[in-house]
């Protein structure tokens, strides 16, 4: 008898325990987005679909494939780089999560480079 209410207990227990943590983090994987001009950087909006990235930033266009590792990390490589600098990837990792925004750092390749921001989802 002792098991059975204990097993009741536990399934109740169980049962009625909510979560008040929705995780929605990969929303950040598809959409339109904005990076606000300051702190380093020039304003950008940026689409992104499936694996490709599409970044906007003053009059230049340029196009970047996405890998995600997880909810959290992602690497950008430039498909056309312009430049030595370019051919590096970009290595991501969102550092918090808000309702319509994230935190995040960027290292490019293997350098000691790191900047901080925030990207806005806009659609």
């Amino acid at each position: 008898m002792k098991k059975l209410v204990f097993i009741l207990v536990g399934i109740l227990v169980l049962t009625s325990c909510k979560s008040e943590f929705e995780d929605n983090s990969d929303r950040f994987k598809l959409g339109v987005f904005e990076i606000p001009a300051g702190k380093g950087f020039v304003k950008e909006t940026i689409i992104r679909k499936d694996s490709i990235q599409i970044s906007k930033h003053g009059t230049e266009v340029d196009t970047l494939s996405i890998k995600w590792k997880n909810n959290f990390f992602y690497t950008l490589k430039y498909i056309n780089p312009k430049n030595d600098l370019q051919k590096d990837p970009m290595f991501i990792q969102i550092n918090k999560i808000h309702k319509d925004s994230y935190d995040f750092t960027v290292k490019i390749g293997f350098s000691k480079f790191s900047k901080k921001a925030t990207i806005y989802k806009v659609e």
